[in-house]
């Protein structure tokens, strides 16, 4: 017998509007908290998000509300989507509102600036009487809305929560798979997001498919590499959350920080680029959190070491590609099954 839910989604970004669909669509009471009341006023009366999903029409039974208290009392799941640098605050904001033992599930693919927290740390730590998963992998939001065959992870040690979020966002095009790697799945999709800027630079630039397949392969080399140093499990990122995610945001003109890369591969200024995309692009500012820990670690990073003087100093794309053919040559798989 198919249980429903009371769920609040905090964030009403793409992604956010997109799995609050979902679940509206699967029969669930479902509140999607943004800020802008305009918007909300054409979600509850349009049926639309036309600044993120534009073309997609949604459920009529999905409302929306700006009233962070009256969206989630009563509410027994709540998914956070919104930037990391907003986090902290939203959640400590919505603590004072919810039951102990209510399920948050975070969708952010980012890292707090200054203490280099992933998210289910920082919601631990606002809302410590929940119960916290994390949910990612290779998920463009508007390809989601479209229908498309999907797949993503829910990542928590408490199994019950994992299939509890496997029911409720199944559907016949997305499908969810769970693991008990939170650090694992974090990092794999906060990460992925630094090497989609490189990956769409070198696209702006004309570079062949072997370069971009040289790329990709030792981004994930060096994603899995410094999770291992911070404890994660290396297999992760042969999954949807690592190489899938990677991928998917590395191949697609629909990442955001694909096209960020991508403008900055076109000679555009960082800041301007930023002002015209409108949403955020979490990989321009876990670059320099990563950067920061990777040398704090001695983590061997060259991919990342290089974009950040692409965008921080002089140095051009073709400089930091040629530097890895110089570089010390080393293992193809670092880790493996004994």
């Amino acid at each position: 017998m198919t249980q429903y839910h009371q769920i609040t989604v905090l964030g009403g970004g793409s992604f956010g509007t997109t799995i609050a669909n979902i679940m509206a669509d699967n029969g669930h009471r479902v509140c999607l908290w943004l800020r802008n009341q305009a918007r909300a006023d054409e979600i509850n009366c349009d049926h639309v998000n036309s600044a993120y999903l534009p073309d997609y029409h949604l459920n009529h039974a999905l409302k929306a509300s700006t009233d962070l208290k009256a969206a989630v009392t009563g509410c027994d799941i709540i998914f956070m989507a919104v930037p990391s640098k907003s986090s902290r605050a939203v959640a400590a904001e919505v603590s004072a509102y919810l039951a102990d033992n209510v399920i948050v599930v975070s969708t952010t693919k980012g890292i707090e600036h200054d203490s280099f927290k992933m998210m289910s740390e920082v919601l631990a730590e606002e809302i410590p009487g929940a119960r916290i998963g994390v949910l990612s992998g290779p998920n463009l939001a508007s390809e989601i809305a479209a229908k498309q065959l999907t797949a993503t992870v829910i990542a928590s040690c408490d199994e019950d929560l994992n299939t509890t979020i496997q029911a409720l966002l199944h559907s016949g095009t997305f499908r969810v798979y769970a693991s008990a790697d939170v650090l694992g799945v974090e990092l794999g999709g906060a990460l992925k997001n630094v090497y989609a800027i490189m990956a769409g630079m070198a696209a702006a630039m004309g570079i062949g498919q072997n370069t971009i397949s040289m790329l990709m392969t030792r981004s994930l080399a060096e994603m899995s590499r410094f999770a291992v140093q911070k404890g994660a499990d290396p297999m992760t990122f042969l999954g949807l959350s690592g190489v899938g995610d990677l991928i998917a945001t590395c191949m697609s003109p629909l990442s955001r920080n694909y096209q960020v890369g991508f403008e900055l591969g076109n000679g555009k200024e960082l800041e301007d680029i930023i002002a015209d995309l409108g949403q955020v692009a979490e990989g321009v500012n876990t670059l320099q959190i990563l950067k920061r820990q990777a040398d704090e670690l001695g983590v061997y990073m060259p991919l990342v070491n290089g974009l950040y003087d692409i965008i921080y100093t002089p140095k051009s794309i073709t400089e930091v590609i040629g530097s890895l053919m110089f570089a010390e040559q080393s293992r193809d798989v670092e880790f493996t099954i004994k």
